[in-house]
């Protein structure tokens, strides 16, 4: 059965389920030390329940006039320091300046090329977002985020600096930004598979072409592969997470992309997204309906890939509770793992080697409950310099969390 008709449902209760019963209580005056909105003490920052990690801030939904949030990513100018949020919403992408985390500016919104969606998608290069959406004829939107640094009475309502039409929609985008190509996924071209698009001009991006030959691709990570197997080393390699399957290609020559391998797993319900650890010997899996179907905690599958030709599942990681796990994300040893209605995890990944993993801290946006259910945090990014981490959550908007 295709993702949408599953998500038929997800779609109608994410545009219902702007939870701001609580927002006007987690929305305070910010503090003039600079310092956290709400500590974490006793294990909660204001009405979230927490562990080792700080609520800096919290932009509610109503303040981006939206109904629901979708996914996330960040940007630093080189220039200035200054650290981004772009935040997806049903209506647009807004755009955050959280270089004071305390004190977040929201400098405006981008608003949809047509219609409204659940699902809108966001990465950068250089200085540019490009943003696609699974609303129909979207196409690709290209902003160029230097625009940020000089906002007159914000919020603003920003215009798009080009608009790329070689595709309609598309669940997710993924840029290699050692290369300057973005490959957007789950489109109607390609039957669902990557379509490789040229953004080394990233205001007249170019298709080259794309990979129909193991159907829809839900995610991927795309890099110079610079691990263990020799063979593959120095080559462009993409990891794709393709409904039951993880598939390996080598997209180095585009005109001509090579498949490496595949692997699934058992109690497959959706595959979801991955990511490598950063010596790139594994892959950390995420299995968006395994949940519901079968009965477990949150499951992460870690896959062994030190030979891409010959992928194993090398164990499984059970979390604390049974929600949905949904993005996830590594930097250094720790899995910063989006866990809808349980919140965002923190995963220690020191002795992967030795199939340990173990849960360091957590931040629940969605103190309700934590039924594997789409509510909460749909996805992170801990990739900031200051180590400010912003949280997307469905039904609330925009966290800034720091750990303690």
């Amino acid at each position: 059965m295709k993702f949408k008709s599953l998500f038929l449902v997800f779609c109608v209760v994410i545009l219902c389920c702007n939870c701001s019963k609580d927002d006007d209580k987690t929305a305070p005056n910010n503090p003039p030390s600079g310092g956290p909105q709400f500590p974490c003490e006793n294990g909660m920052a204001g009405i979230f329940p927490c562990e080792g990690y700080d609520l800096m801030a919290h932009i509610d939904l109503k303040t981006f006039g939206s109904n629901s949030g979708s996914d996330c990513w960040g940007w630093t100018d080189p220039s200035t320091g200054k650290e981004y949020a772009l935040i997806g919403l049903d209506d647009g992408t807004a755009f955050v300046d959280i270089s004071q985390a305390s004190n977040p500016i929201y400098l405006g919104k981008l608003p949809t090329v047509n219609f409204p969606s659940a699902w809108r998608d966001i990465k950068t290069y250089q200085h540019y977002a490009f943003i696609v959406s699974e609303a129909q004829n979207y196409g690709m939107q290209v902003f160029d985020l230097n625009r940020l640094r000089n906002v007159e009475n914000p919020p603003v309502e920003f215009t798009v600096n080009a608009h790329f039409q070689g595709f309609g929609s598309a669940h997710n985008i993924a840029i290699n930004e050692e290369t300057g190509y973005a490959y957007a996924v789950g489109s109607s071209s390609y039957v669902g598979g990557p379509i490789f698009i040229n953004i080394q001009n990233p205001l007249n991006p170019v298709q080259e072409g794309g990979y129909p030959g193991k159907a829809y691709t839900h995610d991927a990570q795309i890099l110079i592969y610079n691990g263990p197997d020799t063979e593959h080393q120095g080559k462009e390699i993409l990891f794709g997470s393709n409904e039951t399957k993880l598939v390996i290609l080598d997209v180095t020559d585009k005109s001509n992309p090579v498949f490496i391998s595949e692997i699934g797993y058992q109690n497959t319900g959706y595959t979801h997204q991955s990511w490598l650890t950063e010596d790139q010997q594994f892959l950390l899996m995420g299995d968006e309906f395994d949940e519901n179907n079968f009965g477990f905690n949150t499951r992460t599958i870690v896959f062994d890939i030190k030979d891409l030709d010959k992928p194993a599942v090398n164990f499984e990681y059970l979390g604390p509770t049974p929600a949905i796990d949904h993005n996830g994300y590594i930097k250094g040893n720790t899995f910063y793992l989006a866990n809808y209605s349980a919140g965002l995890r923190m995963i220690n990944l020191s002795e992967i080697e030795t199939g340990n993993m173990e849960e360091i801290g957590f931040f629940d946006t969605y103190p309700e409950d934590n039924a594997p259910a789409f509510n909460g945090v749909w996805s992170v990014y801990p990739f900031f310099e200051s180590e400010n981490i912003v949280i997307s959550d469905i039904n609330r908007g925009l966290f800034i969390i720091k750990k303690k």
